[in-house]
This record gives C-alpha cells, structure tokens and sequence, in this order.
C-alpha cells in the first residue's frame, strides 16, 4: 500500500510538473539575425511588413535605413545589423524583412534577416542573460529561453529604444550626444514635415489642375475624398506622373469619386439601401428637389422608390437640369424591359415601341429647365436628392447652396448628397447607410 501510494504521489508530483512546464502565459515573435535565434514579447509587435524603398534621412545614425510611410504614418526604420555592430549583407532589389513595433506611443520599423513564427513559453522559463548567449550588448537582452529545442535570445527593446527617466535626467545634465531616442523622434518630426509639406504641394497642384479640367471644385464637400485619393494615386505614380496634364488623367483621378449608379436607373441593392434610411414623414404629402436629374434616370429611380415607401404618399418631385437635351428628353423616355430593375417593373406599362412608366409615376414628377445657381423657388421639401452635384460647382455657390438647402429643408427633412461629398457644417447629422450618402438637420 506505501509503495503504491508513494507511486500514486510521485505521477501526480510528475504530471503537475509537466503541466507547469506546458503551461504557456507569454508569446514571442520569433526571427533569425546573423544565424541566432532572436525573440520579442508579441505585446511589442503591431505588425509584419516587407518593404525595400526608404525615405533617405540627412545626418541620421548610421543604423537608421531611413524612414517608411507605413499608410500615412512616417515611420525611422532601423536595420539591427548595423545596430548591434554585425556584419552588414545588403541585397539590392530584395524586400526586407520588418517588423513594426509599438513602443510606448511611437512607432518603428526593424529589419531583419528572417521571421519566424509566434512562440509560445512559459515565462517561469526565462533565464537571466549572459554574453555567451549572443553577439549584441547583455543591456539589450531581457532573457533566454529554450523551446522545442530551439534556444531564443529576447530582445528588450523597450530598453534599445527608450531611456528611463534617472537616464533621462542624467543625459540633460551630462548633455552628451544626442540619444537614439531623441534622434529618431527629431529625424520623425522632420521627416513628417518634409512629406506632409512635399503632399500639399503636389495636392494643391491638382486641387489647381480639377476646375480647369473638368470643372470639379475642390472644398470643404470633397477634401476628405480627395486627400484620400491622393494616397492611392501616389503609390502607384512617382515625380510628372503625379500631376494632372490633361483630361484624360482628371478622368481617371475622379474614377472613384462618382456614386454608384450615375447615369442609369438605381440597381435593386442601392435601392434597398435608400429605402432602409428614408424616415416616417409626418404628412402624405412629399415634397422633392431634385438637382441634376440628367435624362431621369436617378428620377423614376427614386420616384419609383418613394411610392414603395410611402404607399399613400402624394408625391411631387422638381427634377431640374440645365442640359436642356437632357431634361427635354426625359419624360418620353422609352426603356427596354432588361434594363429595368425589378423594383421599379411594376410601375411601367408596355407601349408599340418599349416601355415607359405609368401615368401615377409620371404625375409625380415636374422634369423643368433650370440652373440651380439661379433663384430656386421652391415650397418646404422633405428631400432634397444631390448626388455628385455639389462638387461641380464653384467653391462659393457650393457654401450658399447648403445655406438655401437648410432654409427650404421641413425640420425632418433629409439630403441624399454624392457618396463622396460631406456637408462641412456641424449641425448636420449623417443619416447614411452603405453607399449612401444622407445627411439631415
């Protein structure tokens, strides 16, 4: 019985060792530098990244590559090689391995010969380091830990790149070189300031080039498009590509400004979606502005759409447009039925040659030559519907347009602008839902 309970004891003494070495409550993101395995606690790494074009930086230290535009953030990116004194193997053409890590509240970029994988450990494992452990300075290590077979030498770069506050005080008194940290934070700031500058400049090259070329307004509406915009066209384009020469390239810059669906009826899913967001009016009577309404297309759309949604609704839609072929065109159109979206087959009616929508759909809608920087005399309305209109207008008349859409708005009312364009003022509440842009008071 002694020999069997004192077995009994020592599996269990043997199994609740074994799960305390399996117990696993720190990872590690493992890479390989100079032939050794290397590790940094995964709370430090914001991401992996590979990359092979830096932004060269005047009088840096010698192991800053140079900084990174990491999606707008400018980033000093340090090659750890030289940083630890290793010989240095440069590969021309070959993305770099990176790891972009997050200390304290800035933001870096190492480089590094391999990354691994994530390595789970027990933290209870970690043993002190020893210079026998690896090629870099004991300082700069935290720890050794061996796991699977494979011994990983961490990193403290909380230490490599920042300094405690008696460090701190002691370099102001001391006033030796400037510190790593202090170099790579001026090195940032200017670095930030040299791209920011160098985007503005060749921003405001195109904010120039859009009115000539295709008569769109830069403003308060659409900046935040443009900008946005910007970051995609300059990864792509570098030095005379960037600027806008012609029309042809204005086309393409303003590709991706225009809301779904220009110049033909709304499909059935961005119909739902200006559906699900129009609001319970307190009246049957609904009153619409609509500005730019071309050959009417956007018009029978959201006719179409008002009559589901407010089935006893007497609607009445002022569908203006300063194209007079356009707008003279309008109400006779004649459609194929493929081209109608299903929402929309229940209001037409077939005739010799095609077909058109019913006389209900018809009544609804005042189709009128007018331009809308003219006088707009118009009752109260509860929708005002100006898609990719705003922008295409002087800077000026687009503020007194917004002003006159608050004034002839009812307390409830809502304006469905282009997916692109904002209302700069404050009091306006976003009321949009997927692709579309709405906005009421």
């Amino acid at each position: 019985m002694t020999i069997t309970s004192d077995l009994a004891e020592a599996n269990a003494s043997l199994q609740e060792e074994k799960e305390r070495i399996d117990t696993v409550d720190s990872k590690i993101v493992s890479f390989s530098l100079a032939g050794k395995d290397y590790g940094i606690d995964i709370m430090n790494v914001k991401e992996i990244a590979k990359a092979d074009k830096f932004t060269y930086v005047p009088n840096a230290a010698s192991f800053v590559r140079g900084v990174y535009n990491l999606r707008g953030d400018i980033i000093p990116i340090i090659d750890l090689r030289t940083f630890f004194h290793m010989p240095v193997e440069k590969h021309t053409g070959v993305l770099e391995n990176m790891l972009i890590l997050r200390i304290e509240e800035r933001v870096y970029g190492i480089i590094v010969d391999k990354i691994d994988k994530v390595v789970g450990i027990n933290s209870e494992h970690i043993q002190p380091p020893h210079p026998i452990f690896g090629d870099i300075n004991i300082k700069y290590i935290s720890g050794v830990v061996e796991k699977g077979g494979d011994l990983y030498i961490i990193l403290d770069v909380v230490r490599i790149f920042s300094q405690s506050e008696d460090e701190k005080q002691k370099a102001a008194q001391e006033a030796p070189e400037p510190t790593y940290y202090a170099q790579a934070a001026q090195q940032q700031v200017q670095a930030q300031t040299s791209l920011k500058a160098s985007v503005e400049s060749a921003l405001d090259f195109i904010k120039e080039s859009l009115p000539s070329l295709k008569n769109f307004h830069p403003s308060l509406v659409n900046d935040e498009w443009i900008r946005s915009r910007y970051v995609d066209w300059s990864s792509t384009r570098t030095g005379d590509d960037l600027q806008l020469k012609d029309a042809a390239a204005a086309d393409e810059y303003l590709s991706t400004f225009y809301s779904p669906c220009s110049s033909h009826f709304w499909d059935d899913d961005y119909a739902n979606q200006v559906q699900s967001i129009l609001p319970k009016l307190p009246s049957n009577n609904v009153q619409v502005w609509n500005i730019g309404c071309g050959k009417g297309y956007e018009t029978f759309s959201f006719a179409c759409i008002l009559k589901l949604r407010y089935p006893e609704g007497n609607i009445k839609i002022w569908a203006n447009d300063n194209d007079i072929m356009a707008i003279s065109q309008a109400p006779n159109m004649v459609y194929d039925m493929d081209e109608i979206p299903e929402y929309c087959r229940e209001f037409m009616v077939q005739g010799r040659n095609g077909y058109t929508f019913n006389q209900a759909i018809k009544d609804a809608i005042v189709f009128e030559y007018h331009d809308v920087l003219n006088e707009n005399p118009l009752p109260d309305l509860d929708f005002i519907l100006a898609r990719d209109i705003l922008s295409f207008i002087p800077e000026e008349n687009q503020m007194n347009l917004i002003s006159s859409f608050k004034e002839k708005l009812k307390n409830h009312g809502m304006i469905i602008t282009g997916k692109n364009e904002n209302l700069p003022e404050a009091n306006w509440r976003y009321a949009g839902h997927g692709s579309v842009a709405a906005f009421m008071q």
